[in-house]
């Protein structure tokens, strides 16, 4: 029998820190034991070089654009302990549909059966949440991916985002696309940060997987060309990202969410406005705030 492979997508508006994220995981998931590869879904081809002191790799579809036939294990690269890093890249500037890489790096991958022949454990898809449309839907709308997770932050741009992503998982929900994990709260520093997320992902039923401060452990790593986990092992902050990897290892029950409607998720966010501007004011405290 066939070894089950866990894959999941990780979504998130652009900047959020998605990349960030999903690199330190796949480096905690591979200190685990862990079979782990990192498929980047971004046309700008950066998700994994974090795991490679900084260096960019060929895409799927900058290689098939010099040749017509490629092999899958011409395009994977090692990274970080083992990592095996892929990037799907995008179509030259200008041109065609940015989620194409997407969809012809996983026909590839599929058709030459690599995830099986490399006996892989998890499979990390790191996809551009602003949009959830074509190509970037391919991991929730075919079933590639069994567990989506979101990286949001506390701002609204963040949220709106994560809520677009929710309305593509119930939409593609009952035809076997895939379910959401939940949302992992990135750079938390505010005291009204984790008020905030809290309250929208009881909203929207899904719960938060993991709150991850906002560290200058992270930039400094980042400047090394690292994950936080390889350039500062011993910090508090690759603890975090430790403690998100062996929750995600364990996760096994997603669901489709309860996305807000536009209407509702404007009013939501005019409240949270009206509040923050009166605990600036110091009208009310950041003590249980319920809103």
């Amino acid at each position: 029998m066939a070894k089950a492979i866990k894959q999941i997508a990780i979504y998130g508006k652009g900047g959020i820190g998605k990349s960030t994220t999903t690199s330190n995981l796949s480096a905690a998931l591979s200190e685990m034991g862990l079979k782990v590869m990192q498929f980047g879904c971004d046309p700008k081809s950066d998700s994994t070089n974090t795991l490679r002191n900084g260096k960019y790799i060929p895409t799927v579809l900058d290689t098939l654009r010099e040749k017509s036939a490629v092999r899958a294990q011409e395009v994977i690269f090692p990274g970080f302990n083992g990592i095996y890093c892929v990037e799907a890249g995008g179509p030259a500037p200008g041109v065609g549909c940015a989620g194409r890489g997407i969809i012809t790096a996983v026909e590839l991958f599929k058709q030459q059966k690599i995830f099986e022949e490399l006996e892989l454990d998890v499979v990390i898809y790191d996809v551009l949440g602003d949009v959830v449309c074509g190509g970037f839907a391919v991991p929730i709308r075919e079933g590639i991916a069994e567990h989506v997770f979101t990286v949001s932050s506390s701002d609204f741009m963040s949220i709106y985002a994560s809520n677009n992503l929710f309305k593509g998982i119930r939409k593609y929900s009952n035809s076997g696309g895939a379910l959401l994990g939940g949302v992992i709260a990135n750079s938390m520093g505010a005291p009204y940060a984790k008020d905030i997320i809290d309250d929208f992902v009881a909203k929207t039923h899904t719960q938060v997987m993991e709150y991850i401060p906002r560290s200058i452990t992270v930039t400094q790593s980042e400047l090394q060309g690292k994950t936080t986990i390889e350039a500062a092992p011993q910090s508090a902050q690759a603890e975090v990202y430790r403690s998100l990897a062996a929750k995600i290892a364990a996760h096994t029950e997603s669901k489709a969410p309860t996305p807000l409607e536009i209407t509702e998720l404007r009013e939501w966010a005019g409240r949270w406005g009206d509040y923050l501007l009166a605990l600036e004011q110091g009208k009310v405290t950041s003590q249980g705030a319920a809103i």
